[in-house]
């Protein structure tokens, strides 16, 4: 199957094949025909299926196959957890939609004042499709200048991941801006209750798609350390030496293990940043562009990274610790072997995460090969899925030492 046997417009071929994408994904294969008919979507699809093209193709071909039902309105809103999935999506739709004249801006916070007033005066001044996160929608919908009532479509994508971080109310708040005569497509990694309801109240006879979690690829090398906390800094130390990779993303569970592992790597002469939702979109921008183009060997980053941010040549995954979500781990450990290369994921367990760890191993369908410490490093504990975190979360001599990013604050991603 090619695009052409989808029913999209010359002009959206004529961008995809100016990206060389030549066939749709098993998601755009069914959510396109069936949002180009007009029929509400509840699709659950992971991270690196292509679900963003499957919905902005037929949304951009409905839009530029016809004249608005009501002037100056926006007709298309895409709702996103992060700014940088928001920036993301802004500018895979220009690539899509670059021989048609749809317009778009991406509306998120972390910036100035001035590029407030920029996204004011694009939303002000007739944008056709608008990618926002939902506190920054918010904040200019409030201030009652966002035309929203000629609104065609609502997107909302990753809504799992809206719901986990908060967001549920800012949803139910946007919502009531809208039009209710409206075309809705939901995506989601997961599926849970929450959304469910979610989709039950704001979609009208909706389609059910559903693309299977796919499991890590085969050309990703899937090792796992099994140690002590206070023996991480020095196996990652070992690692960062005698890897040969120049693109590295370590994953650590929150911003404050972001900040202090950062701060740890750079004291050791490691060429590492770190990526979490306190830097300022500047720097965000600054970060991964240095990453893209390999100025920046060592990413230190939370899960905002492993969801929604295309970088496709990553040699290395490291798993500071055991994802909470077994399904973040295969959205980690996907980012790199992406594009038929090869790859290496590697994944820190302590005694606390060895459950955690065994349920990922349910899940992918097969056990991680776990790997001998080096000599100088000392011996692990033994690695049993069954066990839970011990009481006390003793260590040997009774050492109750914290690695680097092992702090005590709770604080979100």
């Amino acid at each position: 199957m090619d695009f052409r046997t989808l029913g999209i417009s010359t002009e959206l071929l004529q961008g995809l094949d100016s990206m060389n994408i030549k066939a749709p994904t098993p998601i755009q294969q069914q959510a396109i025909p069936a949002a180009l008919e007009g029929r509400d979507l509840i699709a659950c699809a992971q991270t690196g299926t292509g679900k963003t093209a499957a919905f902005l193709l037929p949304v951009i071909d409905v839009i530029t196959g016809y004249k608005p039902r009501t002037e100056g309105s926006v007709r298309a809103l895409v709702v996103v957890p992060t700014r940088e999935l928001a920036i993301q999506i802004d500018q895979q739709l220009q690539a899509i939609a670059y021989f048609t004249p749809i317009t778009s801006v991406a509306v998120y916070g972390g910036s100035d004042g001035s590029t407030f007033d920029q996204q004011k005066q694009a939303l002000t001044g007739g944008v056709e499709v608008v990618i926002a996160t939902p506190g920054k929608l918010l904040s200019h919908m409030n201030l009652g200048y966002v035309p929203l009532h000629g609104l065609e479509f609502l997107i909302l994508d990753e809504a799992d991941r809206m719901m986990d971080m908060g967001f549920v109310d800012d949803i139910n708040r946007i919502i009531n801006f809208l039009p209710k005569e409206r075309q809705t497509l939901l995506f989601s990694a997961t599926m849970p209750p929450s959304i469910r309801d979610l989709a039950k109240r704001i979609l009208h006879d909706p389609m059910e798609i559903t693309i299977q979690l796919s499991k890590p690829a085969e050309g990703v090398d899937q090792q796992a350390y099994v140690i002590f906390d206070m023996q991480k800094a020095q196996i990652l130390e070992h690692i960062l030496n005698t890897n040969p990779g120049t693109s590295i993303v370590v994953f650590a569970g929150r911003k404050v293990e972001v900040r202090n592992l950062t701060r740890h790597l750079q004291k050791k002469g490691f060429n590492a940043r770190g990526m979490h939702s306190d830097l300022d979109q500047s720097e965000r921008e600054e970060v991964m562009l240095d990453f893209r183009n390999r100025k920046l060997r060592i990413l230190v980053a939370t899960d905002v990274v492993s969801r929604g941010i295309d970088i496709d040549d990553i040699d290395l995954v490291l798993n500071y610790d055991v994802p909470r979500d077994p399904e973040d781990y295969v959205h980690r450990v996907g980012r790199t072997a992406r594009a038929s290369r090869k790859g290496q994921a590697i994944t820190f367990v302590n005694e606390k995460e060895m459950r955690e760890f065994g349920r990922i191993e349910n899940l992918i369908g097969y056990e991680v090969k776990k790997m001998p410490l080096p000599e100088k490093i000392g011996q692990g504990p033994s690695y049993d899925p069954k066990k839970g975190a011990p009481k006390g979360d003793k260590r040997p001599n009774g050492q109750r030492r914290r690695g680097p990013g092992r702090g005590r604050s709770r604080q979100k991603v």
